[in-house]
């Protein structure tokens, strides 16, 4: 009795031993990784940037990305309030521009708004800070800026980054790095034939309303964008989160601030 008592004591204690092993093992690669990750994931980042900016080329290597990337200002926006945010609110508000990551504030409720009511991007709740990168030329003057957009698809959120020439009304370009929208249909948000409908297209009108439209079918009219055949929801969810974006709702105010020189 005795005997299989002290068996049965064996296993367990071998068991939970291998156990205790496999999570030291598993904690001590996760953080021996985690740089490794962190660094990959700012690879994407960047090279998501520089791709709807018509920057990237094959074959560029890391250090190549990371030198035309540098070129790009990171700068907070207050989007209720249409301007650049303070240092003093970011500090109140306990938020660090280098660290700063818009899905995580979004789900913080002292760090976003809900949107229940007026929510046609179907995002649910929108962060009080968003992300922008600016590009200056040699005068001072931006010359690029990156707006990154996410909404809802067929299957879940899509994000994307939107780039405005100068200007501040010209389109440079549409990219979009995350989504789980359909092989084929939806997916076709990735296709190099449809994003080239982007470039060069007025994004307001003269009113400063939003002149941008992914429309059912074949585009025929100024500011209009090709739907996605067979994707009707997913053609939908793009119109809906570039126009929100674009709009009252998103970095509208911010960018007719930016028009007007106060930022």
């Amino acid at each position: 009795m005795s005997s299989k008592h002290d068996s049965v004591k064996k296993t367990l204690t071998v068991a939970l031993t291998l156990c205790l092993v496999c999570s030291v093992l598993v904690s001590v690669a996760a953080v021996g990784l985690k740089p490794m990750q962190d660094a990959n994931k700012a690879l994407d980042r960047n090279k998501n940037v520089l791709a709807a900016a018509g920057l990237l080329k094959p074959g560029q290597s890391r250090d190549e990305i990371q030198r035309l990337f540098d070129q790009f200002e990171l700068r907070l926006v207050n989007l209720a309030e249409g301007r650049f945010a303070t240092d003093e609110e970011l500090q109140q508000a306990g938020v660090d521009p280098r660290n700063y990551n818009d899905r995580t504030a979004s789900r913080v409720p002292a760090l976003s708004r809900s949107l229940r009511g007026n929510d046609p991007a179907g995002i649910q709740r929108q962060a009080r800070f968003a992300t922008v990168y600016l590009r200056q030329n040699e005068s001072g003057q931006t010359d690029l800026l990156v707006l990154p957009i996410h909404g809802a698809g067929l299957w879940g959120a899509m994000y994307g980054i939107l780039v405005l020439e100068g200007d501040l009304r010209t389109v440079r370009g549409l990219s979009y790095y995350e989504h789980k929208e359909t092989p084929g249909l939806g997916a076709k948000v990735e296709n190099d034939d449809w994003r080239a409908q982007w470039p060069g297209q007025a994004a307001f009108k003269d009113d400063g309303s939003v002149a941008l439209s992914v429309v059912k079918g074949k585009a025929g009219g100024p500011g209009e964008i090709d739907g996605l055949s067979g994707a009707t929801l997913t053609t939908k969810g793009v119109d809906n989160m570039v126009r929100f974006w674009l709009g009252e709702g998103g970095y509208g105010p911010f960018i007719a601030h930016l028009q007007a020189g106060k930022g």
